[in-house]
């Protein structure tokens, strides 16, 4: 049967309803809940995240496009959520498939505590042989806690349950140099050993294909980048063709007992994966190689950097941005920050930023500022202000109190995975 695994699929509004009439894609629909039960029966534990509740909600109230005023689009979400959870459980309830719809925004998971409950239900309903069905909550979700698109919220979805593969169904088969609808001469993209690299020559300006959607190719590759940097294997597929998601899952499991040569560059690595998919007659997709367990971001790591909302950013030198990347990293002290940006309370999230010290030791402005990670801070932006630059047995002299001698501690900092750590410690 060989190696199970956990697999997430991302569908689109535009996958699930049709552009133009605004009609369901039963169709559609149907494969991929034929093809769920499928992977289902050979092993595998499948999570849908699903878009389409706007898009439902307006062909349910007749409405031709979708308002501008928020709490408009929110009530037109609340009626095309439950119309649209009840086509998945018709369909799945075809084949004897239970179904759970979960519905979340950010603020559902900003506690560590609540990030630590969303994986453990998503965890026993798998384990219960139910497959999940994940929306954005639009009916209560606002621009400050959304997470901007289903791709990003299927990425966040795939990390937090730990996933082996994401699968993110669009419009075109695979990643291209350019949008291959009108530039002819797109060549295609089929591996991406490394997308924190980037991808030179690949034009990816192009936005959503479809005006039922909100996500573009551009999305999906940041989904795609948080993903692997959390130890997720990312596929690009056609959404037209989801009974192919089956082909696809088959052939990694070939593939998890070949080594994939990363050492040879990107244009015949892509002429090596079209050959291998042709001998074996897969379909054309692009697979984004999951960041290997030394190197992907740890659990409580992932949920600070993508899980939780900034509040503001606390400038740190460079002897403090060493201690704070080498392999036994320190925490926080007061004396590595030269400024604070914003205004936040005690425990809030902040990014760190790399600046540079003048001659008087101050923020020196002429020098850019690099983001190079986050942290949960200890103090908030006004204590700190107060204390920047101080040794931490000088903090109870100026605040009156010290609640603690680091700013942050060691295990609420986090840095992404491409992130330049110290050399030699």
């Amino acid at each position: 049967m060989g190696k199970s695994y956990v697999i997430v699929i991302k569908l689109g509004s535009s996958s699930l309803v049709d552009e133009k009439t605004k009609e369901p894609k039963l169709s559609i629909m149907s494969l991929i809940v034929e093809t769920v039960v499928n992977l289902r029966r050979r092993g595998h534990k499948v999570i849908i995240v699903s878009s389409g509740g706007i898009a439902v909600g307006l062909k349910t109230l007749n409405l031709e496009s979708r308002p501008k005023k928020l709490s408009k689009v929110q009530a037109i979400a609340a009626v095309g959520q439950g119309r649209l959870i009840g086509r998945w459980d018709s369909l799945f309830s075809q084949f004897d498939q239970r179904i759970a719809q979960i519905l979340i925004t950010r603020n559902d998971i900003v506690d560590w505590t609540q990030y630590k409950n969303a994986q453990n239900t998503i965890s026993e309903l798998l384990a219960m042989g139910v497959v999940p069905i994940v929306n954005e909550n639009d009916t209560l979700s606002v621009s400050e806690i959304k997470f901007g698109d289903n791709d990003t919220l299927s990425a966040i979805t795939a990390a937090i349950i730990g996933a082996d593969y994401l699968f993110l169904l669009t419009d075109v088969d695979c990643l291209y140099t350019d949008d291959p609808r009108s530039n002819p001469d797109a060549s295609p993209i089929l591996v991406v050993p490394d997308l924190s690299q980037g991808l030179p020559g690949v034009n990816t300006d192009g936005g959503s294909g479809s005006d039922v959607g909100t996500g573009g190719m551009k999305t999906k590759l940041i989904a795609a980048e948080l993903a692997t940097n959390a130890g997720v294997h990312t596929i690009i597929m056609k959404s037209d063709s989801p009974e192919n998601i089956s082909k696809i899952v088959l052939y990694m499991q070939k593939r998890d007992e070949i080594v994939l040569d990363l050492t040879d560059d990107l244009s015949k690595l892509q002429l090596s994966e079209l050959k291998s998919l042709q001998e074996n007659d897969v379909p054309m997709h692009t697979r984004f190689i999951a960041n290997d367990n030394q190197h992907h971001l740890k659990n409580r790591e992932f949920w600070m950097l993508h899980g939780l909302v900034s509040q503001g950013a606390v400038i740190i030198d460079a002897g403090a941005y060493k201690a704070l990347t080498r392999k036994n990293k320190a925490g926080l002290l007061p004396a590595g920050v030269i400024d604070v940006e914003g205004s936040f309370h005690e425990h809030e999230c902040i990014d760190l930023k790399l600046g540079a010290r003048d001659a008087k030791g101050e923020l020196d402005r002429s020098v850019p500022l690099q983001t190079v990670g986050r942290a949960r801070c200890n103090y908030t932006s006004v204590e700190l202000s107060k204390i920047k630059g101080l040794q931490s047995s000088e903090i109870e002299d100026v605040l009156g109190y010290a609640d603690s001698e680091y700013v942050a501690h060691r295990e609420n900092l986090a840095f992404p995975p491409h992130c330049p750590t110290a050399e030699g410690d």
